[in-house]
């Protein structure tokens, strides 16, 4: 019987060193992926300015391009009448 407790007590204590382990493992992963994520968050933010320089800048030549659609269509206009 004494061997026997003595079994289960080394047991035990092999499988508390275990669950010790494998804590301590996925706190050093939660360090890891926290990191992680502060830098992909860093990153959208970039990429979202990014974007809306694009959309800023394509939104410019757009208003651009219809004022010179629309001056062309003046000057196609008056360029009729004239004939």
């Amino acid at each position: 019987m004494k061997t026997n407790i003595k079994d289960l007590v080394a047991k035990v204590k092999e499988i508390r060193e275990g669950l010790t382990q494998t804590l301590r493992t996925l706190r050093e992963k939660m360090n890891i992926l926290e990191t992680e994520r502060s830098s992909l968050l860093v990153e959208i933010e970039k990429l979202k300015k990014v974007a809306e320089s694009r959309a800023n800048a394509l939104e410019t030549e757009v208003n651009r391009l219809r004022e010179e659609l629309k001056s062309l269509k003046e000057l196609l206009g008056a360029t009729e009448g004239v004939d």
